[in-house]
C-alpha cells in the first residue's frame, strides 16, 4: 500500500521506518530542508521511560498560580486572546485531577515501556549510533516535600514493570560523583537504571537515511497545503513544491505527524485534536572538564529541568511555556537553564559557547498522544507526545504501522479509532 507520511521529526521517521519495513510504499513531505529540524532538533535528550507523570497533575495549578509573572518560571502561563489556548488550558486542568492523572500516567508508561523495547530492537538491528549512553536518569530532589512524593509515585511506576529505585542523598553522589562538585546538596532522588539518553536530532537524521537505503522517498522543502476527501476517504494531498508551485499527490492512506501543525489540517475535515504547543527551551554546551560533567541523565525536578550528556556536549532542557506559535528565544528563560547549570555543574562546561534553542512541544492536555485512526477510512494521526515525543517515538511508530497494516498493536493504549 502506498502511504504518505506527513512530517519527518522523531515521530514522522520512526513511522516511515517501521511503516517500510512493513512492506508499505512509503513518502514523507516535510516543509524543512532535512528530517528532524523542528521539535527533535535539539530536546532534552532523555528516553525517560520512568517518567512518565504528565505536567496535568494535581500538583501543577497551584505551582501556575505561584510561578505568573515569573519571567524564569519552569511553568509559565502567558494568556492570549485565543479560544484554543483558553479551551486547552480548561480541559489542562481536568486532567489535573487525581483519578485522571493516574490513568493518564498508566497509558503513558504502557507506551513508553514498549517503546523503549522497540528501540532497543532497532538499534540492535541497524547498527544506529546517536550520542547515546544506557546510563539511567537519577531525578533529583531538593525539596523534602517533593522527594515524599516522588517515593509515592514510585510505585506506581514499578508496578508498570519499570524499575525505579529510591536513593538516599549519599546514594545520589555515589550514582553520579559529578554532583560532588555542586553548589547545593539534593534532598534524595529516584533512580531508573534502565532509562537511556541520546541525540534526537542525530537519530532522526541517521534514521531517514536508513529509511531511503529502503527506498522511502522524501520530499523535502515541501508544504501541506491541504487534504483533498471524497467518499468518506482522503482522495490526494495538495502540496507545494520547492519551486512554489502546487501539486497533488495520490496515495492509498495518510498518516499524520505534524506535531504542533496537526490540528490546522484536520479541522477543515471536522476533525478535532486537542494538541497545542508548549514551548520549551534547550542550551547545548561544550564539555571542558569531562571529570566534572554527569555521565547519569539528570532531572531536576524542582526546576523541571533534563540534563544529558551527549558525546562531548551538555544539554540543558526544560521549563513549558503556553504562549501560542511563536518558537523565538526569550534570553530570559535560557539564562534560567544556565544558571542552574551553573549552580550543578560550576565548572564542567564553557558557558560562553552555549547555543540556545527554542521549540514548541505539541501537547495533549494529558500528554496522552493522539496515535491511530480518524473517521476517514484512510487518513491516520501519531501525534500530541508532548515532553515524551523522543521516549515515546519508537513505539508509536510501530503500533501506527501496525494499525496502517490491518493489526492491532501488542500494547494496552486507548489507540484513536479503535474501540
Amino acid at each position: 500500500m502506498r502511504v504518505m507520511v506527513l512530517g519527518a521529526g522523531v515521530v514522522g521517521a520512526t513511522s516511515a521506518w517501521y511503516l517500510a519495513e512493513a512492506g508499505h510504499e512509503v513518502t514523507v513531505v516535510d516543509r524543512q530542508p532535512a528530517a528532524g529540524l523542528e521539535t527533535s532538533f535539539a530536546n532534552g535528550g532523555q528516553i525517560s521511560v520512568s517518567q512518565a507523570e504528565p505536567w496535568s497533575n494535581p500538583a501543577a495549578p497551584l505551582k501556575i498560580l505561584q510561578w505568573l509573572g515569573r519571567e524564569d518560571a519552569p511553568l509559565l502561563f502567558r494568556p492570549r486572546a485565543s479560544l484554543r489556548q483558553w479551551g486547552w488550558g480548561i480541559r489542562f486542568l481536568l486532567e489535573c485531577l487525581p483519578g485522571r492523572t493516574r490513568q493518564n500516567t498508566i497509558q503513558i508508561l504502557r507506551l513508553a515501556v514498549f517503546s523503549g523495547r522497540q528501540l532497543k530492537a532497532l538499534r540492535a538491528a541497524t547498527g544506529i549510533e546517536y550520542d547515546h549512553l544506557e546510563r539511567g536518569i537519577l531525578q533529583l530532589y531538593y525539596s523534602s516535600e517533593e522527594y515524599a512524593k516522588a517515593i509515592a509515585r514510585a510505585e506506581l511506576i514499578r508496578k508498570g514493570g519499570v524499575a525505579l529505585d529510591v536513593k538516599s542523598a549519599e546514594e545520589c553522589l555515589a550514582l553520579e560523583p559529578a554532583l560532588g562538585h555542586s553548589r547545593e546538596r539534593p534532598v534524595g532522588g529516584t533512580f531508573a537504571p534502565t532509562d537511556e539518553s541520546g541525540d534526537a536530532h542525530i537519530f532522526t537524521q541517521r534514521l531517514a537515511a536508513l529509511c531511503a537505503a529502503r527506498a522511502v522517498q522524501f520530499r523535502y522543502s515541501t508544504s501541506i497545503d491541504r487534504l483533498e476527501t471524497a467518499a468518506g476517504k482522503v482522495s490526494g494531498v495538495q502540496i507545494r513544491n520547492t519551486a512554489g508551485a502546487p501539486e497533488t499527490m495520490q496515495t492509498d492512506a495518510v498518516l499524520v505527524c505534524l506535531g504542533t501543525w496537526t490540528p490546522f489540517l484536520l479541522e477543515p475535515l471536522g476533525i478535532r485534536v486537542p494538541i497545542y504547543p508548549v514551548k520549551g527551551y534547550s542550551v547545548t554546551i561544550p564539555i571542558i572538564r569531562p571529570e566534572r560533567a554527569p555521565s547519569v541523565c539528570i532531572t531536576d525536578e524542582g526546576h523541571k529541568l533534563a540534563i544529558s550528556r551527549l558525546g562531548d556536549r551538555l544539554r540543558v532542557a526544560g521549563t513549558a511555556e503556553l504562549s501560542g506559535y511563536d518558537a523565538s528565544v526569550n534570553q530570559v528563560r535560557c539564562n534560567a537553564l544556565l544558571e542552574r547549570t551553573k549552580v550543578l555543574f560550576p565548572d564542567a562546561v564553557d558557558f560562553e559557547r552555549a547555543q540556545p534553542w527554542a521549540g514548541l512541544r505539541p501537547a495533549t492536555p494529558g500528554n496522552v498522544p493522539v496515535i491511530g485512526r480518524t473517521r476517514l477510512d484512510n487518513l491516520y494521526i501519531n501525534a500530541g507526545h508532548g515532553t515524551l515525543g523522543w521516549t515515546l517515538g519508537c513505539g508509536s511508530g510501530k503500533a501506527i504501522a501496525d494499525i496502517i497494516s490491518g493489526t492491532r498493536p501488542p500494547v494496552d493504549f486507548r489507540f484513536a479509532g479503535m474501540g
